[in-house]
């Protein structure tokens, strides 16, 4: 197979870096990529948001299958286009891509298939606002209706904080979300769809805050880890079944999703991203998006045994079938992200970034590139979140302490990380449906 993945971060990185290990695999190349992605494929030079120049790449290339990436280019319309040109795409089209495109559309969705979620008004205008923020009270929750990079959201005790929150939102042309706060820690799960049949991923918790003990503003997520120890014990049972919480969140969140989907006649196929908060009052979905999460996918991907390539494939042609069944690595996989000096505002660019092939080095480390650059010779800053240090192990403590082992040999002018990532899942303070969460509420 010759594939290319369209996009410029770490997700990309670590689906490139996952293709590669699958022998079925010939050629991968990416578009635009980044300096660390460049290392490893061809990258192409091209607009990963511009339809008709996706679709005349992907077919001057001759590839066998496109991965879309990021959101942008999915609510684009890319994905469509490279279908018409005649080329198997894993992306959903930009209709099914409404799903994270427009939190207000993903509600109805919900409604419509009964899936759990939390109650919500969608606001117009300030007055509204008001209103809903009255009904719900702190902690407040406003969302930007639209897309927003993983920073669309305010949580937050601040009655005024959040009405200004929706006020920028409309003042900038957006509609405004808002809902009441689901209590509980978050998981997210990555589930692959071909329209008519899925298969789950294995979870993982992220987290969104740019600060230790999710202090600060939400960013795009400043690390994650998998597997989820903690949720080996959530189950429920019914009509006689007992099922774990991968199993609950298939039944009640992702099929009846892809079902209403389909009968709206709009077949979902790429990655259906359940964010989740498991209250007291069990799961529920905080969102959806539409394609691997970042910086999750360098964990998840990172334990991954089944050739990617090939299960991709399969998803895009609508071949997945009903009973598909994944391997993966035994033990454990943590990343945590190097942000730039004023990430998440205005993140400063052009630092001079050392000691990656050193973090390399290490057993069971590996580093993937998102916001990188070269500059004469030199590797430089050129984003917000720059780098992810991905460590594995047989126990979550030594894949933790690998990534901060090679976190620690990387440097550059006004670099920053989280020190906390899993700290609470290690020190056992996880409770499924407990009103304490770690990670902030997306």
């Amino acid at each position: 197979m010759k594939i290319l993945v369209l996009g410029p971060g770490g997700r990309e990185h670590a689906i490139v870096r996952a293709l590669l290990r699958d022998p079925a695999v010939q050629t991968v190349e990416a578009a635009p990529g980044n300096a660390g992605i460049a290392r490893d494929v061809t990258c192409r030079p091209v607009n990963a948001a511009d339809p008709a120049a996706v679709a005349e790449l992907a077919a001057a290339g001759a590839y066998d299958l496109v991965i879309v990436g990021p959101e942008g280019p999915l609510a684009a319309g890319v994905a469509d286009a490279v279908r018409a040109a005649g080329i198997p795409v894993f992306g959903p089209s930009q209709a099914a891509a409404e799903l994270e495109a427009s939190k207000a559309f993903a509600k109805d969705v919900m409604a419509a298939a009964a899936v759990p979620t939390a109650q919500a008004v969608h606001v117009t205008n300030a007055a509204e606002a008001q209103d809903a923020l009255g009904r719900f009270g702190p902690p407040y929750v406003v969302k930007d209706d639209g897309l927003a990079a993983g920073k669309g959201v305010v949580v937050t005790e601040d009655h005024q904080a959040a009405l200004d929150h929706a006020s920028a939102c409309l003042a900038a042309g957006s509609t405004v979300v808002v809902e009441e706060f689901l209590d509980g820690p978050e998981v997210s799960l990555f589930v692959l769809c071909d329209g008519e049949n899925l298969v789950p991923l294995t979870p993982a918790q992220d987290f969104k805050r740019i600060y230790d003990n999710d202090a600060g503003p939400n960013t795009g997520g400043m690390g994650a880890y998998t597997p989820l120890d903690w949720l080996t014990g959530y189950t429920e049972t019914a009509d006689g079944v007992t099922r774990d919480f991968t199993e609950i969140v298939v039944d009640r969140v992702a099929r009846p999703t892809l079902q209403e989907m389909a009968r709206r006649g709009t077949p979902f196929v790429g990655v259906l991203y359940c964010g989740l908060a498991i209250t007291s009052r069990g799961v529920r979905v905080v969102e959806f998006n539409v394609r691997f999460g970042d910086p999750e996918t360098q964990a998840v991907l990172e334990r991954l045994a089944t050739p990617l390539g090939g299960l991709l494939l399969d998803a895009a042609n609508g071949q997945l079938g009903a009973q598909r069944h994944l391997e993966w690595t035994a033990g454990y996989a943590a990343d945590v992200v190097l942000a730039a000096e004023n990430y998440p505002d205005t993140p400063r660019k052009g630092d001079r970034i050392t000691g990656v092939a050193e973090a390399e080095a290490i057993d069971g480390v590996a580093v993937l590139h998102a916001g990188t650059a070269e500059r004469d010779g030199d590797l430089v800053t050129a984003g917000g979140r720059v780098l992810a240090v991905v460590g594995t192990g047989g126990t979550l403590r030594e894949a933790v302490d690998r990534a901060y082992a090679g976190v620690e040999r990387i440097d550059w002018a006004g670099a920053q990380y989280r020190t906390d990532i899993a700290a609470k899942a290690l020190a056992g303070l996880i409770r499924p449906g407990a009103p304490a969460a770690e990670g902030s509420q997306q």
